[in-house]
């Protein structure tokens, strides 16, 4: 009997309906080292399915048809450095959502909107906290300032 998920795949894969796939994935190829799998168009040049490749997980695309907006998505991605994959993407041509920025439960997160409206949580995990630390360190300024930057940051960017 097969397995229920195709080799190559995981549990999740998500969708982007894009104004542009072919953009998209050159950013994601050039912002995050994604290595594009399938593109596949109809008569009219439209991508009617597409995937990238990045770290273990596949994404998934088409161009928007007639008459249905793009819809923009919000992924994290876990990276070896949220610093390093910050830079990069802003280097591809992506806007500041949140800079890197080390928060009480132990990850760095960073965010960066594409070219094309999509939101990436850049995101690594750089230490294990414990409930016990976790729940201290929400009552110290010093880990509650970093967690309202970056919740305000979020809340700014989906407001423009």
């Amino acid at each position: 009997m097969p397995h229920t998920i195709p080799a190559g795949y995981t549990t999740v894969t998500p969708w982007i309906i894009s104004s542009d796939t072919g953009r998209l994935f050159d950013f994601i190829t050039a912002a995050f080292d994604g290595e594009e799998l399938a593109r596949m168009k109809n008569d009219a040049g439209a991508v009617e399915h597409a995937e990238i490749r990045i770290g273990d997980a596949v994404v998934m695309a088409f161009d928007a048809p007639e008459g249905v907006a793009p819809q923009p998505a919000f992924i994290r991605l876990y990276l070896p450095d949220a610093r390093v994959a910050f830079a990069k993407a802003i280097g591809a041509g992506a806007v500041e959502v949140t800079k890197p920025t080390l928060l009480a439960f132990g990850d760095r997160v960073a965010r960066v909107r594409d070219p094309l409206g999509n939101i990436w949580w850049l995101q690594q995990h750089v230490e294990d906290v414990s409930e016990a630390e976790m729940q201290q360190r929400w009552t110290d300024p010093n880990w509650s300032a970093p967690m309202e930057y970056v919740q305000h940051s979020l809340a700014q960017a989906l407001r423009t």
